[in-house]
């Protein structure tokens, strides 16, 4: 296997690992912020403008938009009141006001207010001609003669939204490379975009590897495991932005992984999952080899983790992720969401990590960055007792990941932690 080419090389650490069989060169082990940035530098130049298709409104959540969405009048389109209460003249404040008509959302009012005088005003209805503030409901007071007091004062223009004070006319409210969610999705609704532009998906190939698995349906018999790993990568894909495409799994012989591994290099990108590491029966790197593939890392300082792979090959990207089951959920998150974002045309891939603290103390080994299953409840996160990183039901039993700092090896009680949500 070729490593990076001089011109873009890896960052340096301190730590040494072994090079796996396959590698002409040592390759050496990154943190995971390293790799990321790695990951997101060589995707990135590599990529070109993803083709481009129309989708409803039903059907592009989670898509990446391939267009700006530009404002077709001003929003608000009038001075809107943010309140129910009563538009005024601010300078008649505070004071006893003559009632002299109602305006809900939808209609006009065809006056105006003069000095002395107030309309009543329903939220989301246009402020009335010469009215420059509203006073809530609850700070006034209806009299028995039909006049209005409050003893409250206010500004010109509290309790206004002022027209085009959110998006103006031909303005961006959406910009080409935001992921759509639900609140765009009611922008593009609000602006009259019953269809939108956006990217292809790219489609990811999926190849878990080894003798020892056999497929869901089956009943498994003496070391024999059932393939979950492709599975919960397909879930991972789905969630991300890409069309995943399960192969079949590859078997412990170089020429049926290279037959597999040559299917999966026709997608846009590769995941592997298993035969990464440098047991006997590890043939996915030697068969990568005979691809020519460029390696640009084989291992990060993570766990669980550590024996991660990514390169390219044919010209397309492929991610080796390890073959226990939590390895290939926290690589994939961490490594492989950023790849997939990037070739659906995202803009933003950043790591989702916040803070929490900790509910009992938590120590750990130094000189890895660790991504544990954890629960977050709150602003709290406690940590889930788990068997390793083959232990799928410690898995569910959480809705996060503590990242701990690879040189605080102690936590405690209290302290505020890094955490990923799942």
């Amino acid at each position: 296997m070729k490593n990076p080419s001089p011109s873009r090389p890896c960052p340096a650490v301190a730590q040494p690992v072994r090079p796996p069989a396959g590698y002409t060169e040592f390759v050496p082990a990154l943190s995971y912020n390293e790799a990321r940035a790695v990951v997101l530098r060589e995707v990135g130049a590599a990529q070109s403008t993803p083709s481009v298709e129309s989708a409803g409104l039903a059907t592009c959540t989670g898509r990446i938009l391939a267009e700006d969405v530009l404002a077709d009048r001003n929003y608000p389109p009038f001075n809107r009141s943010m309140r129910d209460g009563f538009a005024v003249l601010a300078a008649d404040l505070p004071g006893h006001l003559k009632l002299i008509g109602e305006v809900r959302a939808g209609q006009t009012y065809p006056g105006r207010i003069q000095p002395g005088e107030t309309v009543e005003i329903m939220t989301g209805a246009p402020v009335p001609e010469s009215a420059n503030a509203v006073v809530m409901v609850e700070h006034c007071v209806r009299n028995s003669d039909g006049t209005v007091s409050t003893d409250r004062s206010h500004a010109p223009g509290d309790n206004i939204s002022p027209a085009g004070s959110e998006a103006a006319l031909g303005s961006p409210v959406l910009k080409a490379g935001t992921r759509l969610d639900y609140t765009a999705i009611a922008c593009l609704a609000s602006v009259g975009h019953s269809t939108v532009q956006v990217f292809a998906r790219p489609r990811v190939a999926i190849l878990a590897t080894g003798d020892e698995l056999v497929d869901v349906a089956d009943t498994p018999t003496g070391s024999q495991i059932r393939n979950s790993n492709a599975w919960s990568l397909a879930a991972q894909v789905e969630r991300a932005g890409g069309i995943p495409i399960v192969l079949p799994v590859a078997r412990d012989t170089k020429e049926h992984t290279r037959d597999l591994i040559s299917k999966g290099l026709d997608a846009d990108l590769l995941l592997l999952s298993g035969g990464v590491s440098a047991g006997k029966y590890d043939v996915v790197e030697p068969v990568l080899a005979e691809f020519g593939a460029t390696v640009f890392f084989d291992r990060v300082l993570i766990q669980p983790g550590q024996p991660v792979v990514f390169g390219q090959a044919r010209g397309k990207f492929f991610f080796g992720l390890p073959g226990n089951p939590a390895s290939t959920m926290v690589t994939f998150e961490v490594f492989a969401r950023a790849a997939i974002a990037l070739l659906a045309g995202a803009t933003d891939t950043d790591m989702p990590v916040s803070l929490a603290r900790l509910t009992q103390p938590f120590q750990h080994r130094a000189g890895l960055t660790r991504f544990l299953p954890a629960e977050v409840r709150g602003a709290e996160v406690t940590p889930v007792a788990w068997k390793g990183s083959g232990d799928i039901p410690s898995m569910c039993r959480a809705n996060a990941y503590l990242v701990a700092d690879p040189d605080k090896p102690d936590y405690q009680t209290g302290d505020l932690i890094s955490i990923l949500f799942k």
